[in-house]
């Protein structure tokens, strides 16, 4: 089953996504909102699944579904928080400017709350008002949960992930070490993120979800080029079940929260830092990566962050090469 919401209103309109993305059909005689959806779930998630099952039959009214007229499947969220699950990518980051790498990195994740209050839908351009704030993608694969009680473990969390999709979390890396320094941040260099066009259940990805990860190739291209290829079920430390038991220590978490793995990223063959596709590698899944190997290996970074009128885009196939969640794509205006 596959969930998207169309433009219209601030929570948009549920749809029910046939397999291929091509058609749609509106799911709002079940329920008007896909938090709506989350907050009963065991009521609607049948419905919602015999609605798919009308829709892959043919036996329902239905309509194209253009991604461009997708909004966030969540268009606003109760709840936003990204962990840093490949914690490869930290030790790249520190490694680059000379800082050690805590032991607990590896053991306790890293995770930030976000701003839910509005998200950038899959096609629109990312905003981007002074070019010196060092604008960067960071392709990501999400969760999004029901009800997840306080004191969760990591095995029972794995049971209240109710879809799966991916994300472009934008990240002003120039603005970040001085709100770090502060020792308060993020806020500022955290701007709003992009949703895939649609979330999908765990269930319909097949061997591609383990029940914690994610597996294959999460595909990031930058202005017609590739950047990226990483493999989201390697070389990730915490899994989402992880991550969720780590937001779920001192509180619950309510129905609708998305939790992110942090940037995609994976080592090279020999252990350290991966290549670039260019160079045979799997490369990478934001800016900020590419340019930590450029100082690693050469010194000082050579490339430079998004620029206005760059164009980013970011999906994962299946084993025939459609895309699974659809396709973000976005131009920095």
């Amino acid at each position: 089953m596959k969930l998207g919401s169309l433009k219209g209103g601030r929570d948009g309109r549920l749809v029910v996504v046939s397999d291929d993305l091509a058609w749609c059909a509106d799911a709002t005689h079940i329920v008007p909102t896909l938090q709506a959806a989350l907050d009963d779930w065991h009521t609607t998630e049948p419905l919602l699944r015999n609605l798919a099952i009308d829709l892959a039959h043919e036996t329902i009214p239905m309509m194209r579904f253009h991604e461009r007229n997708a909004a966030s499947p969540l268009p606003r969220a109760f709840q936003w928080a990204d962990g840093s699950a490949y914690v490869n990518h930290v030790a790249l980051v520190r490694q680059a400017r000379g800082a050690e790498m805590p032991d607990s990195f590896w053991h306790d994740p890293l995770m930030y709350q976000g701003g839910s209050d509005g998200f950038l839908a899959p096609r629109d351009a990312i905003p981007l008002a002074d070019e010196a704030w060092g604008c960067d993608m960071e392709a990501e694969v999400v969760v999004v949960t029901g009800d997840v009680p306080q004191g969760v473990t990591a095995e029972e969390a794995r049971g209240y992930i109710r879809l799966v999709g991916l994300t472009n979390d934008v990240s002003l890396r120039n603005l970040i070490p001085d709100e770090l320094a502060k020792g308060f941040g993020f806020l500022q260099s955290k701007p709003a993120s992009a949703f895939s066009p649609v979330f999908v259940a765990p269930d319909a990805l097949g061997d591609r979800w383990d029940g914690g990860k994610l597996h294959g190739a999460l595909c990031v291209d930058l202005n017609g080029q590739p950047l990226g290829r990483a493999d989201a079920g390697v070389d990730m430390t915490f899994d989402f079940g992880q991550l969720i038991a780590h937001a779920a220590k001192t509180r619950s978490l309510c129905a609708g929260t998305i939790i992110g793995s942090g940037t995609v990223s994976n080592r090279g063959p020999d252990g350290g830092p991966g290549k670039p596709i260019s160079a045979g590698g799997l490369g990478y899944s934001c800016l900020a990566e590419v340019r930590t190997v450029e100082t690693i290996l050469g010194g000082k970074p050579e490339t430079p962050f998004l620029k206005k009128g760059d164009t980013v885009r970011i999906w994962m196939e299946d084993d025939k090469h459609h895309p699974i969640f659809g396709v973000i794509e976005q131009t920095v205006g």
